[in-house]
């Protein structure tokens, strides 16, 4: 019997422990090699770990058990053998072969299965709330939104008629009664709270906000957004044009893309723009690396890679390290206006916020434009407050005008006069 050892693999420098997060193999489970066996919980990400050889496992730590790096956490079996997958693939052969002739005899069920898509008995966000609230399946729920997807009113609809009480689901999600619930904090919560805590002790942060006038994106987006997807095969968001104008502006304003290093301050000649996004285990941060030499499509496909790595869990730490610069978007979630941390040693990161219909003063009229706040939060020990909000208006100046952006933030008519 070959028995092979799993250790715990080493997230990075300077990390010994890490948490046992969730065990996707159990003990007595026969796996394949590569098969994910586990995610792991560091001080800065989650990994997996995958079964090096095929064969009959046996865990040797529990979920949340905090092991050492290079601690022997599964053994392997391997003289236990997968079943081969080959048998399992005839019986679905022989059903397709079936189906022609159920139809053919006039079976109208088995005909309108023929006609399902993906939607077909798939609730919508709102509708698998509900039934997740009410303990409700789809089989107990006929669709009747657009190609048989269940709606919220599906559900409401069965409630009503003999399901659990409507009117508790429409009044009050609370069940009431005294109970707690405890979890233990991931390392990587842990980390984030002790460095969200050294930054407000250890910086002078200060912020200061602008607002963007964001007629001219939308234009260039409802304009281009089809035939830009057509050639690049993704959408054209405004985080591109955000990266693009922060990029122009650390051009200008170069102490906002510095860092202190003990006693001296570090100015970066390049841009690698962090870009927080939102993860199952919390925010994440992963790096553009040299955004300011980025297109606005590599800009899109960049943030996209980087944002299903997040949500798949499979950041690696140097996805997250080394930015030189942060932009937050908390007006995906309906944010206003907010004061966004610095991701430290970073010495500044931009806050975007909602975007609002609002009347303006244009040219002595009031129009509505569509408006967003904007926040640059900075550390003031090497930020000045001329180059803080100089910084900003930058940014402003060239999301309005986007045209700015092609020539290091000047109108193409200042580039043709020389000024």
């Amino acid at each position: 019997m070959a028995i092979v050892e799993l250790k715990v693999p080493s997230p990075g420098e300077s990390i010994t422990e890490v948490v046992i997060a969730r065990w996707v193999k159990n003990t007595g489970d026969v796996v394949e090699k590569d098969d994910v066996l586990a995610e792991i919980d560091s001080d800065k990400a989650t990994l997996t770990l995958n079964a090096e050889e095929s064969g009959k496992i046996e865990v040797l730590a529990a979920e949340g058990d905090t092991v050492k790096v290079g601690q022997v956490v599964v053994k392997i079996d391997t003289s236990v053998k997968p079943e081969a997958k080959a048998k399992i693939e005839t019986p679905k052969t022989e059903v397709k072969k079936e189906e022609p002739k159920k139809e053919s005899a006039g079976n109208t069920s088995i005909a309108n299965k023929s006609n399902a898509t993906y939607a077909t008995g798939t609730p919508s966000i709102a509708a698998a709330k509900l039934m997740a609230e009410n303990n409700v399946s789809t089989n107990q729920i006929s669709g009747t939104g657009k190609d048989g997807r269940i709606t919220k009113q599906d559900v409401l609809s069965a409630l009503s008629n003999g399901l659990p009480n409507v009117q508790q689901v429409l009044s009050n999600t609370w069940k009431g009664g005294r109970d707690k619930d405890r979890s233990k904090m991931t390392s990587l919560r842990k980390t984030v709270a002790k460095r969200l805590v050294s930054v407000k002790n250890e910086t002078a942060m200060l912020t200061t906000f602008n607002e963007v006038d964001m007629t001219g994106i939308y234009e260039i987006r409802a304009k281009y957004k089809d035939k830009f997807k057509e050639v690049y095969g993704t959408n054209v968001g405004f985080m591109s044009f955000f990266t693009k104008a922060v990029t122009e502006a650390l051009y200008h304003f170069p102490a906002v893309n510095a860092m202190i290093d003990g006693e001296e301050i570090v100015y970066n000649k390049y841009c690698d723009i962090g870009i927080a996004v939102s993860a199952p285990k919390g925010l994440m941060v992963p790096v553009l690396r040299n955004a300011e030499l980025m297109s606005l499509a590599e800009i899109e496909k960049g943030i996209k890679d980087l944002a299903i790595k997040a949500r798949d869990g499979k950041l690696s730490i140097p996805d997250m390290e080394g930015g030189t610069f942060t932009i937050t978007n908390g007006g995906v979630f309906g944010s206003m206006m907010s004061t966004p941390i610095i991701n430290p040693p970073q010495s500044a990161i931009l806050g975007m916020h909602n975007v609002v219909e609002r009347p303006m003063a244009i040219n002595g009229q009031v129009v509505i434009r569509p408006m967003m706040y904007v926040a640059l939060s900075y550390d003031h020990r090497i930020i000045d407050g001329r180059e803080s909000v100089g910084f900003l208006v930058k940014v402003k100046e060239m999301l309005e005008n986007p045209n700015r952006m092609l020539f290091g933030g000047k109108l193409p008519e200042e580039v043709l006069l020389g000024l």
